[in-house]
């Protein structure tokens, strides 16, 4: 969340900031915060002030009591009883005050940086680079016409080369458990392996620690990634334990450094991890969710990193690159997407998305999101670096992107490497699938 010391000191860049995210109610929220920001401190004042006080009437009680002065004493005494009552009531509004605080601030997202542009939603989103032509500033997706044509005749969709080559049986997934959740078999299975290893090879090539985290996870750590309070209703909740299942890497392995003060000599930490990742996806029907575009349970590797503040742009540059490596290695049409204020997601300071191209579909579909978060998931975690040159500490930023989602990976290599003899498989990709063609 927001830090207090940021509003406080930066209110109007605050205020700007939520705007370009079109928070509602922008104004308001930040003079709410403010407003019961100087009830707690004004109580916090008359609590320091009644102690310092009470410090003096019992020194004023010895006093008298060494000089026999008993009925003055006791006088006294009732002055400091009446403070200490006082007391109790001043301390249950500083922390009726600093519990509303709380509830206030996780209710009011992150604030972009300068660089990320204005807009509403995905069309007025940047296209800032693409392997298929130069990009310009004025390449939002809303005027991107560029559409690859891979020379394929009657391209199939994925989730018919799918059934034509017993890769993913999706009738079979919803007799198991339900709709988006598919069955891999044979090749298909040998599919998602391959590409997962190779993903991991590619981040430990990277310099990457791989984790391998638990699935599951406590409120704390949905709280600590900004994943909880659940605004959405995304997470899948065991309720009798009180525990979510993730929606991705980035809740578990970002968590690890909850409550920890890091030395600086050891940022920026690096971590990968490879995890199934759940997600309702309330609300998703149509077309644009068939076959693989949008599941319940998928395979995902996150990266994540912990920086200093100084450092944390080049290591989001770092992530980028690593994650476009590996869609040229896949020799998939991409385009990154710099997100507009309007379509980031609630934590993120910047983003940018990802996209590869489905012939079949004729549409671009997210493979990757990697994001910086400033100091926002940090100051949830109590995550903090203590500085080598005045052992002061700070808080870190946090970073993390994925690479990558499988299931649309899947969809677009099927989609875009179909032959008349089969299913071509990426040269990159060979020594982790065993075979160079899916038949």
């Amino acid at each position: 969340m927001l830090t207090l010391k940021l509003i406080t000191e930066e209110t109007e860049r605050v205020i700007k900031g939520l705007e370009k995210k079109h928070f509602d109610n922008a104004k308001e929220a930040v003079e709410q915060v403010l407003a019961i920001d100087k009830r707690r401190r004004e109580a916090q004042q008359k609590l320091d002030a009644n102690l310092s006080e009470a410090k003096k009437k019992a020194a004023e009680i010895g006093a008298l009591m060494k000089q026999g002065k008993k009925d003055e004493a006791d006088r006294v005494k009732e002055t400091v009883v009446s403070l200490k009552e006082a007391n109790k009531q001043l301390e249950t509004d500083m922390q009726n005050a600093q519990q509303e605080l709380n509830t206030l601030l996780c209710q009011i997202p992150n604030i972009p940086y300068d660089e990320v542009p204005e807009g509403r939603a995905a069309e007025d989103n940047h296209v800032v680079k693409s392997n298929l032509k130069e990009c310009t500033d004025k390449d939002t997706v809303g005027n991107w016409d560029v559409n690859p044509s891979l020379g394929i005749d009657n391209p199939l969709p994925h989730w018919e080369l799918a059934k034509k080559y017993n890769l993913i049986d999706f009738d079979l997934g919803v007799k198991i458990t339900g709709a988006g959740f598919p069955v891999y078999i044979g090749k298909g299975a040998q599919l998602q392996r391959a590409l997962i290893n190779f993903f991991l090879a590619e981040a430990n090539k990277s310099g990457y620690t791989e984790i391998m985290p638990p699935t599951v996870v406590n409120q704390a750590s949905g709280y600590g990634t900004g994943q909880l309070p659940d605004k959405e209703g995304q997470m899948y909740h065991c309720e009798v334990d009180d525990f979510y299942l993730i929606p991705t890497a980035e809740v578990p392995v970002t968590n690890i450094y909850r409550d920890v003060i890091l030395d600086e000599k050891d940022l920026p930490i690096k971590n990968c991890a490879y995890t199934e990742c759940f997600r309702r996806e309330a609300g998703s029907y149509g077309k644009d969710v068939r076959g693989l575009n949008r599941l319940h349970e998928f395979s995902k590797i996150e990266i994540v990193r912990i920086d200093k503040p100084e450092h944390s742009k080049e290591s989001h540059k770092e992530m980028l690159e690593h994650v476009e490596g590996l869609l040229k290695k896949l020799e998939l049409p991409y385009r990154i997407l710099l997100l507009c204020g309007g379509d980031q997601s609630f934590t993120s300071a910047i983003c940018y998305d990802f996209e590869v191209y489905s012939e079949a579909q004729g549409r671009w579909l997210e493979v990757s999101s990697v994001s910086n978060f400033d100091t926002y998931q940090a100051n949830r975690l109590k995550c903090r670096y203590r500085r080598a040159d005045n052992k002061k500490t700070e808080l870190c930023h946090t970073l993390n992107g994925s690479a990558l989602a499988l299931p649309r990976i899947v969809a677009a290599l099927l989609e875009n490497n179909q032959t008349p003899e089969g299913i071509k498989i990426p040269a990159a990709l060979v020594p982790y699938m065993g075979c160079d063609i899916i038949d």
